[in-house]
């Protein structure tokens, strides 16, 4: 079975991974443990004895974020091909020994995603939306969501559902991945000097449980806890080193 278009890994990059932990452990319930690389620092987040993410400290100084990847069937054909549809390419492909082969690139309104060719099985299941701790849905936050959309499909075989109107603001555009949806697409709103962006949400077993968490480990909600449609409960919020994610999941 082809997983091309699934996500498939989150990854963080923070200068300080020990105060990464220690902020998103209680709250997501992960566990960590080094991955074993060689001259290279690199820590997985275990949740329910799934590899769901990963931490970094880059080499030098960057805003620190959360990069969504998403598994191809051909990481280089996949590649091309977003360079194709108008979009670049910042690093590979190249191999991860034992994982799989990724790159990295931007789409053409410049939000950064990855891409991931995993080893055959190597799938893994960062990506569950019936399971606390694993990514639950994903949020693009765009200049022009219509033309992210239009990019997306081509390169990864989604399909928009439901599109729900919210204004001045637009539509909220769902998109599912082989029948189900995984995600949603927004015009980038916000203070200024935000870049567009991925949004992963990560499940939680109460927004308001997670909201106090968060404030209390010295994050900043920045939206929420707020009911969406089909009755669960959203989080948005930074971390305190001012990565952005957020949570889903019952009150």
């Amino acid at each position: 079975m082809s997983h091309h278009g699934a996500p498939c890994w989150y990854e963080l990059s923070t200068a300080d991974s020990a105060a990464s932990q220690a902020f998103y452990g209680p709250i997501l319930g992960w566990s960590f443990q080094d991955a074993g690389m060689p001259d290279f620092s690199y820590t997985l987040a275990v949740a329910g004895g799934d590899m769901v993410a990963g931490l970094m400290e880059p080499d030098s100084p960057m805003p620190e974020f959360w990069l969504v990847y998403f598994a191809v069937d051909d990481c280089d054909a996949a590649a091309e091909k977003a360079k194709a549809l108008g979009g670049s390419l910042h690093r590979g492909p190249e191999d991860i020994p034992g994982t799989g082969r990724f790159a990295i690139a931007t789409d053409p309104q410049g939000v950064v995603f990855g891409l991931l060719q995993p080893l055959p099985g190597g799938a893994g299941g960062a990506f569950d939306q019936k399971k606390t701790g694993h990514g639950n849905w994903h949020e693009l936050h765009s200049t022009d969501p219509e033309a992210g959309l239009a990019f997306y499909a081509d390169l990864l075989g989604w399909k928009p559902t439901t599109a729900m109107p919210m204004g001045e603001m637009g539509n909220y555009q769902l998109f599912a991945h082989q029948g189900a949806d995984i995600g949603g697409m927004m015009r980038l709103m916000g203070p200024p000097g935000v870049p567009p962006h991925w949004l992963p949400y990560f499940g939680v077993p109460g927004a308001g449980a997670a909201k106090s968490a968060i404030e209390a480990a010295g994050g900043k909600v920045l939206h929420g806890p707020v009911e969406v449609p089909g009755g669960a409960f959203i989080v948005m919020a930074q971390d305190p080193r001012g990565a952005a994610f957020a949570v889903v999941g019952p009150a």
